[in-house]
């Protein structure tokens, strides 16, 4: 099988739900890191056959987003699109798709991204379509329903964050460190400017004034314990999962460009990393922030691997609960897992968080001089996914 390489890899900063990027659709944050991974990659957009982009709130975004992205970015009309909707793994499911389309002949250079407005997610009301005759009606957030309530039980996701902590014995204590260390760390690259060459800035309108947002905007370098301790449990009375130690809701996109080994080398392109190995799997869905375990073992015993011989780990922080139970299940050492903090400071923009962590990931090895990375995530509905790259050494030693 011939390999495939990233070329460029690229993101928005994230922001918070209502804030500096909430005017900015998916389409259009999408196309801000799309045209960012371009320029990166030194190609021009016509060399470019396909888009596939991880998005999970689409309505309201019209047909096919990543189409959208495409000809927005450049891209010829003679292109082909797909959007991806695998909820919190929808980013690292396009890396793949594309991996496949050019191992299959279909393609040989894809624009890979995800994205997500969560700020401009829409109400829905089912029951309008032929009118109401009388009474009240009720309008559905698509946030909720679309992206962070089970499909089978209905319960947030923040429930199965609880499910995992009473199975596994996570306590709110420990909870609570894992998110203040979070922040601490991305607070820390923030400030050292480990992000840099990662994050593209973007340029919002505003009435009087045009703001250029430049860092993820949740990161919160003056929380404390005892600050985080005060609050209530947000998903059952006597829980352990707040708002301080679970993700947020989120707007950003990343993006990147993808080739077979063979065209980079043709084109006179040095590539970043190549994509080595890959698994998926399938759990309870009550128990799904788990299944980064599963994941990654299956992927290391496919590879014929074991954690030692990997450097760096991104394994999404969708709640402290479940990402304390999976380091612990991996028996990892911490200090290789989300060096620049993870989703509790920086954010989840769901449809755009696999191929955000996929992003850093890369960054961070680099940073670190180091190789060898896994980036995985738990998937709403039972899922899990992971993916191994191998950093190429020629652009590891190249100074930003």
């Amino acid at each position: 099988m011939q390999e495939v390489v990233i070329i460029s890899a690229k993101r928005t900063p994230i922001g918070k739900l209502g804030g500096q990027l909430a005017s900015l659709s998916a389409v259009e944050l999408g196309t801000v890191a799309a045209k960012a991974a371009i320029e990166a990659a030194g190609i021009d957009p016509t060399q470019i056959d396909q888009a596939i982009f991880g998005n999970v709130l689409q309505a309201g975004s019209g047909q096919n987003v990543a189409r959208q992205i495409a000809l927005k970015s450049g891209m010829t009309q003679s292109s082909t699109a797909m959007t991806v909707n695998e909820v919190c793994g929808s980013g690292l499911k396009a890396i793949r798709l594309a991996q496949s389309a050019i191992v299959m002949g279909d393609a040989d250079i894809v624009l890979v991204g995800g994205t997500e407005s969560m700020s401009q997610a829409p109400y829905l009301n089912k029951q309008m379509r032929f009118g109401s005759k009388f009474g009240d009606q009720t309008m559905i957030d698509s946030i909720s329903s679309e992206g962070l309530n089970d499909a089978f039980t209905h319960q947030p996701m923040g429930i199965t964050g609880e499910n995992v902590a009473a199975k596994y014995g996570i306590t709110r204590e420990m909870q609570d460190a894992f998110a203040l260390a979070s922040h601490q760390k991305a607070a820390q690259a923030t400030q050292a400017g480990w992000f840099n060459e990662e994050i593209v800035p973007v340029t919002v309108q505003q009435r009087k004034a045009t703001l250029e947002v430049q860092q993820d905007e949740g990161i919160r370098p003056t929380t404390t314990i005892e600050a985080m301790a005060k609050l209530r449990p947000a998903f059952q009375q006597d829980g352990t999962v707040t708002p301080a130690n679970a993700s947020g809701i989120n707007d950003g996109a990343s993006a990147m460009i993808v080739m077979s080994k063979e065209k980079a080398v043709a084109l006179g392109l040095v590539y970043q990393a190549t994509l080595v190995g890959y698994q998926e799997v399938g759990a309870d869905p009550d128990y799904m922030g788990y299944t980064p375990v599963d994941a990654i073992q299956k992927l290391l015993a496919k590879q014929n691997q074991t954690l030692s011989d990997i450097d760096l780990l991104e394994i999404n922080e969708a709640f402290a609960a479940s990402s304390v139970a999976v380091q612990n299940g991996l028996q990892v050492d911490p200090a290789k897992v989300n060096v620049a903090g993870g989703a509790i400071a920086l954010g989840h923009p769901i449809g755009a968080s696999g191929t955000r962590i996929m992003t850093t990931l890369m960054h961070q090895l680099k940073r670190t001089h180091q190789t060898t990375g896994i980036a995985s995530l738990c998937i709403g509905g039972g899922l899990g996914i992971a993916f191994e790259i191998q950093l190429n050494e020629a652009w590891c030693n190249e100074k930003a």
